[in-house]
């Protein structure tokens, strides 16, 4: 079996419920951010666990969005790579990817529990606390066994979530070098903007294996920040991503960023192209927790069916659209099809 696209992330199970300001304030937490959980923030799960209305959700950014591509590609094209425990949180993952179709190849951790991530709403602003467990733990062996190998052979298309920086930079090594090698397209979201300002190393020794950089405005922001770049001309820290040295020069570097309901910048070497969104009525915004990864899903599919960059941008802001109407990070069902 082969999959036009694989992806590597980590997966987690999303834990979700709305909370109070105070709430965010106990934990010394904004209302729309990214971290990973520090000892402080380890007794969150518990107390959410027990809250009405708390809701379990297959999460994980990439994995997110993998579930979000396999919504709108053609049946079996897309395999998701990460690493989980024996337990009970692992099977409701595969589960829900099943549901979806979505194929995974986890790495079983025998000493570590499935990972978590705290998804605190509050009003229409999200916060995530992460507490990456057997997600941490991955090791680009599991990508090289020949069973597992074969898949990375036969894709056209790597998609990469940047929480993996924090993780095993190593395995997108692995995947970056095979993906230049042979001419594929290797696509990054740099995720959450603690990314660029913490994990700079390890994202300035994988960028120069990626193609198109996938990013929202704080996460450009802050790359432009810890750069020495400033944190204000948008566009021009997407030049400077571009203009980074390339493994793979078959292929010119893009920088894609979203702005939320403004709009959406393609930026390449010569060029910077902007793309309005039409935008939903308030009303009918449900759960803005997994906008991004929606994006970033539709934007992917686009490109792995052949659809030229502005088409793929549109395909994203329709599955964006789509996503924020659920509950979670995830897609109406009956599926809906894109309207060509």
């Amino acid at each position: 079996m082969a999959y036009d696209l694989v992806c590597l992330g980590n997966p987690l199970l999303d834990i979700q419920v709305d909370v109070s300001k105070e709430f965010l304030d106990k934990y010394d937490l904004k209302a729309n951010d990214a971290i990973l959980a520090e000892e402080k923030h380890m007794p969150i799960y518990n107390e959410i666990l027990a809250m009405d209305d708390v809701k379990l959700v297959a999460g994980g950014a990439a994995q997110n969005t993998a579930r979000g591509a396999q919504y709108v590609l053609p049946p079996k094209s897309v395999l998701y790579f990460g690493s989980v425990g024996k337990d009970v949180y692992a099977d409701k993952l595969s589960e829900a990817n099943k549901s979806v179709g979505l194929t995974t190849s986890y790495m079983y951790q025998d000493d570590f529990a499935t990972g978590k991530c705290g998804a605190l709403i509050y009003k229409t602003n999200r916060s995530l606390v992460t507490d990456l467990a057997a997600a941490n733990h991955f090791k680009p062996s599991h990508l090289e066994k020949p069973e597992n190998w074969v898949y990375v052979e036969s894709a056209k298309v790597f998609y990469i979530g940047g929480f993996h920086l924090t993780v095993s930079p190593d395995a997108i090594e692995l995947l970056g070098k095979h993906a230049a090698a042979n001419n594929k397209l290797l696509i990054l979201n740099f995720s959450a903007p603690f990314i660029p300002e913490f994990f700079k190393d390890a994202l300035d020794r994988v960028i120069k294996y990626v193609d198109i950089v996938v990013c929202n405005e704080s996460e450009i922001a802050s790359y432009g920040k810890s750069h020495g770049l400033g944190s204000e001309n948008l566009d021009a820290i997407a030049k400077s991503i571009v203009s980074l040295p390339k493994v793979n020069e078959k292929r010119e570097r893009l920088v894609c960023f979203t702005q939320g309901t403004e709009p959406t910048h393609l930026v390449s070497k010569d060029d910077v192209k902007v793309y309005n969104i039409s935008k939903l009525a308030a009303d009918k915004v449900t759960d803005t927790n997994g906008a991004g990864d929606a994006f970033a899903a539709g934007f992917v599919s686009g490109i792995v069916e052949g659809k030229d960059l502005e088409k793929s941008i549109d395909i994203g802001h329709w599955l964006a659209k789509l996503s924020i109407q659920e509950v979670g990070p995830s897609y109406p069902s009956p599926k809906r099809t894109y309207p060509n």
